[in-house]
């Protein structure tokens, strides 16, 4: 990803400087927009059902979930213990800056666990602006006219099905951890806001119904087996409804 509109810092700074509502907004998060994408767009990489349907739908519920490109975090939200102020002279600065550049830094420290992105999950960014909302921040989306930053979609199916297959699996072992929304975030994020999220925590699982819708009506319909009830049967009203609800 890429920036695309020089004014996105400044229009997330509005959100975040804001004399009512500033100091509960952990990050604003943009669309996700891919400049690749073709015309016909044969594999939904343009993720417009996403960003132009549901995001403003779970915005209006109380904020989008952060999805690792296209935003701007306060740095408070980052960490879930309070900064410790150490005192020192060149000389140890120059240490720990040895320190820090080695690969060894985060060992047995809070990075990874209480600082920073988390890991330790297929879709550590989910899992990042789950615990971040976990904590009470709220979250913004801010979809401008000009695109504020833009990237590159998969090619080919393939590519597609490996991206997919990651993020799904991702948000179920979100959706499945102890430090997920369900678990640690009850008391802070709101019901609605939970059932929203729903939307994708339970992308993997859909594939159950999905294939049950695939499978079933094909084999009665080989094997003679009718797919409604008889007008006189007690199950059509529930036929009848689910008809007249859509």
């Amino acid at each position: 990803m890429y920036s695309n509109n020089s004014s996105s810092l400044r229009d997330a700074l509005c959100f975040f400087m804001d004399e009512e509502k500033g100091h509960e907004i952990g990050y604003v998060q943009y669309p996700q927009s891919m400049m690749n994408v073709t015309k016909n767009d044969l594999y939904g990489n343009s993720l417009n059902v996403i960003f132009k349907m549901e995001f403003p739908g779970i915005d209006a519920n109380g904020g989008p979930m952060y999805i690792g490109t296209g935003c701007f975090h306060m740095r408070v939200d980052w960490k879930r213990v309070a900064d410790i102020k150490i005192e020192g002279n060149a000389r140890d600065l120059e240490e720990e800056c040895k320190v820090l550049a080695s690969c060894a830094y985060e060992e047995n420290t809070q990075w990874g666990i209480e600082v920073g992105l988390k890991y330790g999950c297929l879709l550590k960014d989910g899992m990042t602006g789950s615990s971040i909302r976990c904590r009470g921040w709220r979250s913004v989306y801010f979809n401008p006219e000009r695109k504020g930053f833009l990237g590159l979609a998969p090619t080919t199916l393939l590519q597609t099905l490996v991206q997919q297959e990651r993020w799904s699996g991702g948000e179920l072992q979100i959706l499945l951890s102890r430090h997920g929304p369900f678990f640690d975030g009850y008391k802070n994020i709101p019901l609605k806001l939970l059932l929203s999220y729903c939307i994708y925590f339970l992308w993997a699982a859909n594939c159950f119904p999905t294939l049950y819708y695939v499978v079933v009506p094909s084999l009665c319909l080989l094997r003679g087996i009718s797919l409604f009830p008889k007008a006189s049967s007690p199950w059509i009203h529930a036929f009848a409804y689910a008809f007249f609800a859509d």
